[in-house]
């Protein structure tokens, strides 16, 4: 007795697609709502957690325009409150001035020097050198604060006292062990046969960190001076320690003091109005640098 194939035994035509029957369809089609789902959750969260860290400076941002007795903004919603910031003492400019300039000398000192330790750390075998670079950790385990006293005699040994220059050679001290490892890994995650070949065609160790690994590791540096601008311009307690000064104190400073000018009656219009100039800086530099920060953060992570 013969029996006949069946269609399903009949073999494929070439380049012929394998029929796909009715749960295998429903499969597929459960399958991609899930996955939607997923990300809209994922995007839902990220955006709630991004507001709840972006409220504080939204209601600092709505307060500082707000009407409130006792402010430079009584009435009505307007820009009194950024006059009176405006006029204090020296003015605006002049502290923005200050803190930029310590800022920029942090930004510049702790980029050069980390770059130059890094690539040491990183490329070059020396006695004790295991030893330097966990000594340099180590400054991250001091609280920094104890370590400004012994510096104002420095720096007053120095000359260099109440000058924003020895304040930005105090924050780059601060910023210098972080950098430095930063730095290093983002070195050690650059493959070597890259300088080797720059050597090979007869360049030096300074012409190959400049032309060849430079542009390899801009991540990590931008991360690194990202970083020294936000706690050179941010930082309180050193200026505080280091300035007596009032006209070459750094904004932050001018704001803490311009808060209880009065009788040491709150200004919380004017503060509001100061915090908002101090985080625009910041918030701008962050978005337009973000790409990079990621970057530089991840370099070195998947070093095998």
């Amino acid at each position: 007795m013969t029996t006949t194939p069946t269609a399903s035994a009949a073999p494929l035509a070439a380049g012929a697609e394998p029929a796909t029957t009715p749960t295998t369809r429903n499969l597929g089609r459960r399958r991609r709502p899930s996955a939607q789902a997923a990300r809209m959750g994922q995007r839902t969260f990220t955006g709630a957690l991004a507001l709840v860290f972006l409220f504080p400076l939204l209601w600092a941002a709505v307060a500082s325009v707000s009407p409130k007795g006792g402010t430079g903004q009584v009435d009505g919603f307007g820009l009194g409150n950024y006059r009176t910031l405006v006029d204090y003492q020296a003015g605006i400019g002049q502290y923005l001035l200050n803190s930029a300039i310590v800022s920029v000398l942090t930004v510049v000192l702790t980029v050069t020097v980390s770059l130059l330790g890094g690539y040491a750390f990183a490329r070059f075998d020396f006695p004790g050198k295991n030893l330097l670079f966990l000594t340099t950790l180590a400054i991250l385990m001091v609280p920094y604060a104890t370590l400004l006293i012994p510096l104002y005699v420095l720096l007053n040994d120095l000359g260099l006292q109440n000058s924003l220059v020895g304040l930005a050679l105090v924050l780059t001290m601060f910023q210098l062990p972080f950098a430095t490892f930063m730095m290093r890994i983002s070195f050690e995650a650059v493959p070597r046969e890259l300088e080797e070949a720059a050597q090979v065609d007869g360049a030096g160790s300074l012409r190959v960190l400049l032309q060849v690994l430079l542009p390899a590791v801009r991540a990590g540096l931008i991360t690194v001076g990202l970083f020294a601008f936000l706690a050179a311009w941010n930082d309180f307690i050193t200026p505080l320690i280091l300035i007596s000064d009032s006209t070459k104190v750094p904004l932050p400073l001018a704001v803490a003091n311009l808060r209880g000018q009065t009788m040491g009656i709150i200004d919380f219009g004017a503060t509001e109005a100061g915090v908002v100039v101090l985080a625009l800086p910041c918030v701008l530099l962050f978005l337009l640098l973000q790409r990079h920060y990621v970057r530089g953060f991840m370099s070195g992570a998947l070093k095998g």
